[in-house]
């Protein structure tokens, strides 16, 4: 082993039935490296990170840490041999305090007052800050990740494994990760970092490691070659461009008025007086910093909370006053940000996940009796239209991968042929290949006449889709203005709150 590495792996195999997810892997991370692990969803890279951190044992193979064998029983062991690791899907109790959360994933934590003042600190010195006592529960989902950010970081790891941590963080909250990520580097802790987000890779990863069917089909300089170009290593073909032709904006389909609404929870945002209006054929996207009224706003869409009376209308229908299966059933549909626990309950099948939304839509329970073939051929519809790898429909939700079960979710969605469909984050954590297919379904259901609206944190995507943009802050949506001409500078100030003159004064 090379005195400058922190990590080897030598011929690491796993095989789970049907599938061989890590085969014959070898490959190195250097002291103070920021070393990419990049494959599309399915490649193995999660079962890679996990034998690592001692959540798998492998089947073949051998690892080393600092120049010491590593074959870690489990995440403590791993800990303890200096090894952390960043989820995608948070590992938190909603119930408890960021406190008390990050105390549990701390094999000797100090002293509550002293963990609290530690992860203050802590967290505005990485420019996250966290209030430890605030419950995770009311946490925006870029909040919960900051909470496990900071969680590993106390650790103070050797190698540090990253899956996805800036898929809910702004670009200046990415930013300011990066340059966290830059000082530890710099002292020697090593990263392996795992990101769908390619240019991230390129401005900021030394060396990566690309994975695809298991094996590992690469090693390079990442900066060295083109998103696109990392992109077809990636899947094995060239990317294909995503199509924006054949929408007509026609007639007006969702129409919101004035919606207010009092925060849901102490820290939750509340909604004030928010307008708009979606057409037949066109894709309105809403972009807005983490905790600015996102899910709020999905939910009230959604109707899982109630709106007041006149304030949300369906083709003229006010369903303002209905719940979620009423406005599904009149076409209202919808996909929330957190797909593992809201999108979808994780010890369920993929076809019983599929019938929760379905069953009014697709007919799957006519007089209160279940049709378990149709639910089962209406998941392996979604499943084979949306390439969702997995063994077939009655796999647990929570053994997908988090680009899988985006796949499907979204799919399991635009399947149900809605009038209008409302997805919050449609693409976190997804590879590029799984992002582009998922960006046009959306654009080909918009298309067919539906009315889209697209909420996300990814400026790209937002322009990608977008006919019309809208900001939330604190609660408030801005006018829509055409995406068209629109820069990024102009989407800046209107997601800080520049949605009267200031933001007339720019397009000026």
């Amino acid at each position: 082993m090379s005195d400058n590495a922190i990590f080897r792996a030598e011929g690491l195999s796993k095989t789970y039935p049907g599938v061989k997810a890590n085969d014959d892997i070898s490959f190195t991370v250097k002291a103070g490296d920021i070393h990419a692990l990049l494959g599309e969803n399915g490649a193995g890279k999660s079962t890679l990170v996990k034998t690592i951190y001692g959540l798998v044992r492998p089947d073949e193979g051998r690892m080393w840490v600092a120049g010491q064998p590593h074959a870690p029983t489990s995440p403590s062991a791993a800990r303890a041999a200096g090894v952390g690791m960043v989820f995608q899907h948070f590992s938190l109790f909603d119930a408890m305090t960021v406190a008390e959360n990050i105390a549990l994933g701390l094999d000797n934590p100090p002293p509550r007052r002293e963990l609290s003042a530690r992860i203050a600190t802590l967290s505005e010195e990485y420019g996250l800050p966290l209030k430890p006592n605030r419950r995770i529960a009311d946490l925006s989902a870029g909040e919960r990740q900051r909470v496990e950010i900071i969680r590993a970081l106390l650790g103070n790891p050797r190698l540090l494994i990253m899956d996805e941590p800036t898929s809910v963080l702004t670009p200046q909250e990415a930013e300011i990760l990066f340059a966290t990520l830059g000082k530890l580097a710099a002292q020697g802790t090593s990263i392996l970092y795992i990101s769908h987000k390619l240019e991230e890779i390129r401005a900021h990863c030394d060396r990566a490691t690309i994975l695809r069917g298991g094996r590992v089909i690469d090693d390079l300089d990442p900066r060295a070659h083109s998103a696109r170009a990392l992109a077809a290593l990636m899947v094995g073909t060239e990317m294909r461009l995503v199509d924006r032709s054949g929408r007509k904006p026609g007639a007006t389909l969702l129409e919101v008025r004035n919606l207010s609404l009092a925060p849901q929870s102490v820290e939750g945002t509340a909604l004030k007086s928010v307008s708009l209006q979606v057409r037949a054929g066109e894709v309105l996207v809403i972009g807005g910093v983490a905790g600015n009224g996102q899910e709020e706003l999905l939910s009230a869409l959604s109707g899982e909370i109630a709106s007041p009376p006149g304030t949300v209308f369906l083709e003229g229908l006010d369903l303002s006053r209905q719940g979620p299966q009423p406005r599904r059933a009149a076409g209202l549909l919808s996909a929330p940000e957190d797909r593992l626990g809201h999108a979808a309950v994780p010890g369920f099948s993929l076809t019983d996940n599929a019938l929760l939304t379905a069953v009014v839509r697709k007919d799957l329970a006519p007089g209160g009796m279940i049709r378990h073939r149709a639910a089962r051929d209406f998941t392996r519809q979604v499943i084979a239209q949306f390439d969702v790898r997995t063994p077939g429909p009655e796999t647990a939700a929570s053994a997908l991968s988090g680009g899988n079960l985006q796949k499907f979710v979204i799919g399991r969605e635009v399947l149900q042929a809605p009038r209008v469909l409302v997805v919050n984050q449609p693409t976190w954590g997804v590879d590029a290949g799984a992002a582009a297919a998922i960006r046009q379904a959306l654009l080909n259901l918009a298309a067919a006449g539906a009315g889209v609206i697209v909420i996300s944190q990814d400026l790209d995507e937002l322009l990608e889709l977008g006919d019309r943009f809208s900001a939330l802050n604190e609660g408030r949506l801005s006018a829509p203005r055409d995406t068209e001409g629109l820069t990024l500078d102009e989407i800046g100030l209107l997601l800080g709150g520049a949605h009267g003159m200031e933001a007339a004064h720019v397009a000026a």
